[in-house]
């Protein structure tokens, strides 16, 4: 069976740009769109089997692109890192602690989390 995969969906947000036109129109249909690989074939006007081989071509070169750039990691590792240091803030705003502090952290915390 041809199961969809929510890495290579995250990964498509992150990469698809770089794809070409018809197959991240294609991968977007199947992945964001929820379509079947038949409801997708239907739409762009070439088989079943067409499609299937558009969308294994497409995640052979969103793996290829993360496991050479590592950016969609990346991105993982930086929203965590904001998290903690969120989560570190709350917990040193409401002690007492230098006001200092405070504020290095949510500079921190905006800098990383892309708010600022």
């Amino acid at each position: 069976m041809f199961e969809k995969n929510l890495r290579l969906a995250y990964l498509l947000d992150f990469y698809g740009d770089v794809l070409d036109e018809h197959t991240r129109a294609v991968m977007k249909a199947y992945y964001d769109d929820d379509l079947s690989l038949a409801e997708v074939a239907e739409g762009v006007g070439i088989s079943r089997q067409g499609v299937r081989h558009v969308i294994k071509r497409g995640e052979e070169q969103l793996i290829f692109l993360e496991e050479r750039l590592g950016l969609a990691a990346f991105g993982d590792r930086l929203a965590k890192a904001a998290q903690r240091l969120s989560e570190i803030r709350e917990k040193i705003a409401s002690g007492e602690c230098d006001p200092a502090v405070v504020s290095s952290l949510d500079e921190i915390v905006e800098a990383i989390s892309n708010k600022g």
